[in-house]
């Protein structure tokens, strides 16, 4: 890599999904006051509500997922009405 164009904070950090409790390790530069150790190593910690490892698009799964209930709330209020001809 070319020297001097990556910030100095550049480094190892644990990201978290919530929704199901994978863990992945990549490099950022992102502000977090949590750390978790893993390894015997103590990394920053970024908790995530949605990757790819829970995303419906790459899970396969029908269902969509939404923390906060609003796709389903909508769903089951307007989803099956059927169109006034």
């Amino acid at each position: 890599m070319k020297k001097g164009i990556h910030p100095e904070n550049y480094r190892a950090v644990v990201f978290k999904d919530m929704s199901n409790g994978d863990t992945f390790i990549s490099r950022s530069t992102i502000n977090t006051k949590d750390t978790v150790e893993i390894d015997g190593v103590t990394y920053p910690l970024v908790k995530l509500e949605i990757s790819s490892s829970s995303h419906p698009f790459y899970t396969g799964k029908a269902k969509l997922v939404d923390t906060a209930g609003r796709v389903d709330k909508f769903m089951s209020r307007y989803g099956k009405r059927e169109l006034k001809k």
